[in-house]
This record gives structure tokens, sequence and C-alpha cells, in this order.
């Protein structure tokens, strides 16, 4: 539910806020006073494109501001917290800027969110029905996935099951497409995987062998100064420096000194471990000196080995792991090459068992609509009676097309006729304005109570109509605020006498400056605006007693409703 909306800087508008009711809203206005304006508001911070122009003559930003509560919107909020936006107290507040540098700010709860994303939660929070929607209803996709709405869920699950055959056969006939490469190209591979594989194993690798070969080459290449900084570290423990020989004494005089002193012990000890402890290292790095083996001839060897190794990781992969892989992927796809017709041929047969499950899964799906199709038009047919199109027909013809889609198989056409005697044409050939105004109220009467969308729209919906129509027009958007909020632009004084709060819009200058300004008007205001809305700008007796009879209607057709 829309609580407030409140708006800065946008066209005509300086500052104005709106508070509105729960059930019907009604907006009225002279022509031109900015009722349009207003729905631009409501757009943009749904997530509707738009641009500079917006903002008002020397103003450096357009802000909007809309307060929704989302006490039992469990889709939104799941949405928002999908989306890592808080949500405290059941309320959304969001808010959309733009200044006039040209950057755009949108705010959701106090994060900062995409247009994408704001676009997205919009379309879960109002639905703007006005002459465009109605036009939409012209489009086989919208008349299709109307029929898919009005269905009590069988279809989406249907649906749901052909939808995961679908994307399964469009992976595999991509497969398939790509199998069927020229015949030469399958050569070409095939020679260059064979010459692959035999350059791999021919190398006969074996894992961590580089590792291995690295340091071996580390070693002999630096043979001369390992044996010789070995040879002078063991000529310092034992010869020139005699550090061993020394550290003998030491060990003696401090057993020696233990004999007088306890506390000679420890660093007796200490001087014993240091001396045995040099004493192996001496005989390691002796050892390690000794044992080098060092050989012009297989230095290269190893340098050579280690070249080739290279020479395969450059093409094939980091490390022999890698090229030892990359081998055993080459095998695979070779085989597969090499058994192209067999594994074609079965591609062939799953692609084509594939295709007649997801027909058959189509013809379901193709049913359920049908179903569902007869009982929509049913039920259109039975509300445009009650708005004055007595003798209107509709059919609907859908019938299964050679080409898949994510939607199903299906085409679809609306047949309609408004007068008796003729034949039913293209909904979007034959259809009057005001005709399809009727149409498109008819079925937001009858999926209102079906709608997840909280707040409903209507933009200037009446076009064309008039009379006894009006009246009935008015008590279907009457009954539409029961189940749903309803913000409802109007010209119709029917349409206006039903409201639950009732907004005047309308324009103002000052110091040579236009304003539009918006004020929710009490009972003798709304007398006023209702008998203008019926008989023109001059108010007499008589319209203003008309107005007053309308409204005591109103009143009777609401409880009526309520009952």
């Amino acid at each position: 539910m829309l609580k407030t909306l409140s708006i800065w800087n946008f066209a005509l508008i300086e500052h104005i806020q709106i508070e509105f009711n729960r059930g019907l809203n009604i907006l009225t206005g002279e022509t031109g006073a900015g009722k349009s304006i207003l729905l631009g508001a409501l757009g943009m911070v749904i997530g509707h494109r738009s641009n500079l122009d917006v903002i008002r003559s020397n103003a450096d930003f357009m802000r909007v501001e809309a307060v929704f509560s989302i006490m039992n919107e469990q889709a939104i909020k799941y949405f928002l917290l999908k989306n890592n936006i808080l949500i405290e107290d059941d309320t959304l507040i969001i808010t959309r800027q733009i200044l006039a540098s040209g950057r755009n700010i949108i705010q959701i709860n106090n994060c900062h969110t995409t247009l994408a994303i704001l676009r997205q939660l919009g379309e879960m929070l109002v639905d703007i029905h006005g002459q465009h929607a109605n036009q939409a209803l012209l489009k086989p996709q919208k008349q299709l996935n109307l029929i898919d709405e009005y269905d009590n869920g069988a279809i989406n699950r249907q649906k749901a099951v052909y939808a995961q055959i679908y994307y399964h056969w469009l992976e595999l006939k991509e497969k398939l497409a790509k199998s069927k490469t020229n015949t030469q190209e399958m050569a070409q591979r095939l020679d260059m995987l064979n010459w692959q594989i035999n350059e791999i194993q021919n190398a006969k690798l074996e894992v961590d062998e580089d590792t291995k070969l690295e340091e071996q080459i580390k070693v002999l290449a630096n043979a001369e100064k390992i044996s010789l900084l070995s040879q002078n570290a063991y000529n310092l423990l034992y010869e020139g420096g005699n550090i061993l020989s020394s550290l003998a004494q030491l060990r003696k005089d401090t057993e020696s000194l233990a004999h007088y002193d306890e506390n000679m012990a420890k660093v007796h000890q200490s001087v014993e471990d240091a001396y045995f402890q040099l004493q192996d290292s001496a005989d390691e790095i002796r050892d390690f000196g000794e044992k080098i083996d060092y050989s012009p001839q297989k230095l290269d060897a190893m340098q050579s080995r280690m070249e080739e190794i290279n020479k395969l990781r450059r093409k094939y992969g980091s490390s022999i792991e890698e090229i030892l892989a990359y081998c055993e992927k080459a095998k695979d796809e070779l085989s597969y090459i090499e058994n192209y017709d067999a594994n074609l041929a079965q591609l062939e047969q799953e692609v084509a068992d594939l295709t007649q499950e997801l027909k058959q899964e189509a013809a379901t799906l193709h049913k359920l609509r049908e179903q569902s199709a007869t009982k929509l038009t049913d039920d259109i047919i039975t509300e445009l009676k009650s708005l004055s199109m007595p003798d209107a027909r509709m059919k609907v013809n859908l019938w299964l097309n050679d080409d898949f889609s994510e939607n199903g198989a299906d085409d679809v056409e609306f047949l309609f006729s408004a007068n008796l005697g003729e034949d039913m044409k293209l909904l979007q050939k034959i259809v009057s304005g005001g005709e399809l105004s009727r149409i498109a109220l008819a079925i937001k009467t009858i999926t209102a109570q079906k709608d997840d969308v909280e707040l409903m729209v209507f933009d200037e919906v009446d076009s064309g109509v008039g009379g006894k129509t009006a009246q009935m027009m008015a008590e279907k958007i009457a009954r539409i605020s029961r189940y749903r909020q309803v913000i409802c632009i109007t010209h119709l004084p029917q349409i206006a006498a039903m409201a639950d709060a009732h907004f005047y819009i309308h324009k103002e200058t000052k110091d040579n400056k236009t304003f539009t300004n918006i004020t929710e008007i009490d009972y003798g205001a709304r007398l006023a605006e209702i008998a203008r809305m019926a008989s023109g700008t001059e108010l007499t007796q008589a319209s203003m007693e008309n107005a007053e009879e309308m409204l005591a209607n109103a009143r009777h057709k609401k409880e009526l409703l309520s009952i």
C-alpha cells in the first residue's frame, strides 16, 4: 500500500506531499492542471525512464519519495533481502533523485541501488493501467500471458515441466549443430590431436619430474662453487680455524668445573651438545661436497630434458600434471572424432526423442490454455454486459505452431464483436478506444482478487465512456478497490463519486511562476467538484443537487459491494 508520495521540483510541482488512503483514491482537476505530472512522478519512483527535462525550471535537482507499507508482502520482503536491502517496521521507502548534472541517485530504505533493481521492485508494487496498457492488450504475447495468469496454477506448473525439457532440448540442439562441422576441419583437427598426443606421450613425462630436474640442475650447474664452499666450511671446523679442537678442550674444562660447582654442569652439557652437533654438521658438509658427481655431459643431458619439458609446458600447461591432463582430454576428443558418425547419429536420435517429448508437453500446455481461455472470455463477456455491451462476444483461438519457445508453442488471437449481427474479427482491427477501455476494465475486475500487486493505478481509463456505462465502470473500479488500493485519474463524475479519498489537482500562478498543487478535499468541495465535472464550470443549485444525489447513490452502491 502506498502511504505517502512526496515530490520536489518535478515539472510544475515545486513541493507537495500526498497521503493516500486505502480503497479508492480519486484524482480530478481541470485539463492541463498536472494530473499526468503526478503519475509521471509515481512512475519515476518505481523505475520508469526519465531525463533532465522533468527538473523544474531553475532548480538544481528533482526528487520523488514514496513510502509503502509492506506488512503482508512476503514476496517483496524476500526480493529486498535477496538484494541486501534492509527492512524496518514493514515500511519501504524509495527515493529517486536526478541532479541537473545528470547524476541519478536511487535509494531503497537508505540503501543505494540500481535502476534495474528499482524497476523489478516497481513491478511488484504498482500496476499502472492506462491507455498505453490498454494497447498492450492487443499484443499476442500479452494476451497469452493473460490466459496463463487467469489459470489457477496448473499452467505455471506445466510451464515449469515444459521449460526443463525445453532448455535441455536447446542444449542438445546446439551441441548437434557444433558437431556438424565441416569434414575438412574435422580431418585437420584429427591430425592435430594425433600429433599433440604423440608429442606428449613420446616425452614419457613423470609427475614432478620437472621439479626434481630443476633442483638437480641447480646443484650441478654450481658444483665447483658448492665443492669449494663445503671444503672451506669443513676446514674451518677441523683444520684452519680448529673450531672443533678448541671446542673439545672447552668440553673437558667445563666437565672439570662441574665437579666444583653444580651450576657449571648445565654449561658443560650445552658445550657438549654444541660439540657433537658441530661434529655431525662437519661430516654432513664433507659428505655433501664429496658426493657431487659433476659431469658436463650429465648437466647437458639434464638441461636438454628440461628444455624439452619447458617446450611442452609452453604449449599444453604450466606443469606436468596439466600437460598430462591435456593429453587425456585430447584422447577423449580424438575418440569422439574417430567415432564421429556413431556419435552424431546418437545425438540426432536424442534430439529427435526430446523433440517428441517437448511436443507432448507443449500439447498439454496448449490444452490447459484452451480451458483457461474459455473461462477468461466467459468472465470478460459477463463483465462487459454490465458495462453496456449486452451483445458483446469474444473468442480466443489458440493453435500449436512448429516453433518451440521458452513459453510453449502456442499462437493466439483474440476475436471480438461488440454488436449483434457482426462477425467476430481480430480484436486489434475493430475495437474502439471506448470498447478497449471497457474490455481492459473487465479484465482488471475479474483478475483483481488474483493479482499480487497491491496498488493499481487507473490513468483515464474512462476514455470514450459516458452515461450508463460510466456508472457501471465506476462500480467496477469500486469493486476492485475492495481488494486493492486504487489510484484513479478520471474525468467522469460517476467514478469520482465512488472515492474513499478525493484529491483535487490545480494550477496556481505566483510571481510570474506556475505551480501545480494537490489537495485532499472535504465533502463540500467534493460536491462542487463533482457538480463541475457533471455540468461544466458554472455551478447551479440543480448541478449541486445532482452531485449530492450522485454521492448518496455512490455511498449506497459501496455499501452493497461490502456486503
